[in-house]
């Protein structure tokens, strides 16, 4: 089978298992999502929901972030971890926004790059989860899956999003990543991967290596 005949089965399978799957990080405002994505960085997403529903209170508007106190800034995030570092790209991010955009989340790979402590994961899951636009989110599930499927034979997530571009349909992109986190915390697991319980075992290549 081509790759893209693979990506297609694949794609249909997953969709009978996670038909309405969504991002699992919890926002309102499209800010919030790029601050939740900003804290995510090698944390679980249940941890930072913890932390955010009460940091999006305590700081209400995209000016109460830019004007945090950073030490203060800090302690709020601490339990994401890498704390330092992420509550000063907030409060870069917030006043960049502000300044430059107008206090809107851009809609343009280009600018949102511009953000402090925006890569091209968070660029990919704001365009597509706010605005719509074809997407590829490779966090570390995606690439595990889309690598053990032979979909891709990279790990560098820059490298995983262009492979992946050239066979998911553009109009499932977005979805189809989603999807994959959840099934890589539910069967496709990196240590301990359910592969005789999967629904994708018939056509996955690392099944077909150790079975």
């Amino acid at each position: 089978m081509t790759r893209k005949e693979i990506a297609s089965l694949a794609a249909e399978e997953l969709e009978k298992i996670y038909p309405d799957v969504e991002c699992s990080l919890e926002y309102e405002k499209p800010y919030e999502l790029l601050i939740a994505t900003r804290l995510a960085a090698q944390c679980t997403d249940a941890r930072v929901n913890i932390v955010t529903k009460d940091l999006f209170v305590k700081y209400p508007s995209l000016e109460a972030f830019a004007e945090a106190d950073l030490e203060e800034l800090e302690q709020d995030v601490k339990p994401c971890g890498f704390y330092r570092t992420k509550a000063k790209s907030i409060i870069e991010m917030a006043q960049s926004l502000i300044k430059n955009f107008d206090g809107v989340v851009p809609d343009s790979m280009e600018e949102l790059l511009s953000l402090s402590g925006v890569g091209r994961k968070t660029a990919n899951l704001i365009l597509g989860d706010v605005y719509g636009q074809p997407a590829v989110v490779t966090d570390t599930h995606c690439i595990r899956i889309t690598g053990r499927l032979g979909l891709t034979k990279n790990t560098e997530p820059h490298k995983v999003e262009a492979d992946l571009r050239k066979i998911l349909p553009p109009e499932i992109s977005n979805h189809f990543c989603h999807q994959t986190v959840q099934f890589g915390r539910d069967i496709c697991r990196a240590r301990t991967p359910k592969c005789t319980e999967c629904p994708l075992n018939y056509f996955c290549k690392y099944y077909s290596k150790i079975k």
